[in-house]
């Protein structure tokens, strides 16, 4: 259910950026952590007859995962829509002691990327997307924390999506802003 309405979500944005493609069959490119790995197959599923819909290989993870493999998620591929997100790794606590899934410790451990690593990083992925493709890139926004998270602080997906819209405006990318949608599925759907 939680993936269904995110979908939703994603399924908007994209139908309003393929209607521009008429001719062909358009490539679109989705790059992203398991929010996007999640949603993926709802796009694909919905678009089938109408784009050819790609995830990257893996989990995006963070922000310097996507520094280190942007340019070999976009290949030789001539993209016609590029839809990416990042923030959810970038704002987690790990601690090398930690049983919790991926080592996720608010209390004792360390942040991956601080707000200011992560506007660089994501400024130069975005710099390296408008040198390497022509597509139309979309940013998502970071999804709702609930409050008892292991790794995270309810109150940082608010922080980092502030950063990451001040670096989508600067390259005119328009964002497809989930975080407040996600709040009320977390809420119905926990």
């Amino acid at each position: 259910m939680y993936w269904n309405k995110i979908s939703l979500l994603s399924l908007l944005l994209f139908f309003l950026q393929l209607s521009f493609y008429n001719d062909k069959k358009p490539k679109v490119l989705i790059i992203g952590d398991s929010i996007s790995i999640g949603y993926t197959p709802f796009v694909q599923e919905y678009f089938a007859q109408r784009a050819t819909i790609i995830h990257n290989e893996g989990n995006a993870q963070h922000t310097r995962t996507g520094l280190l493999n942007i340019e070999n998620w976009l290949g030789n591929e001539s993209w016609d829509v590029i839809q990416f997100n990042w923030g959810l790794w970038d704002l987690c606590y790990r601690h090398p002691d930690s049983k919790e899934q991926g080592n996720r410790d608010k209390i004792k451990g360390k942040i991956e990327f601080t707000l200011q690593e992560y506007e660089s990083n994501l400024d130069s992925i975005v710099s390296i997307l408008k040198k390497k493709t022509k597509a139309k890139l979309i940013f998502v926004t970071t999804t709702y924390v609930p409050k008892n998270e292991a790794g995270r602080f309810e109150n940082d997906p608010e922080k980092y999506n502030e950063i990451a819209k001040k670096i989508m405006k600067k390259y005119s990318i328009p964002v497809n802003d989930i975080y407040k949608p996600s709040i009320l599925i977390h809420e119905t759907f926990g």
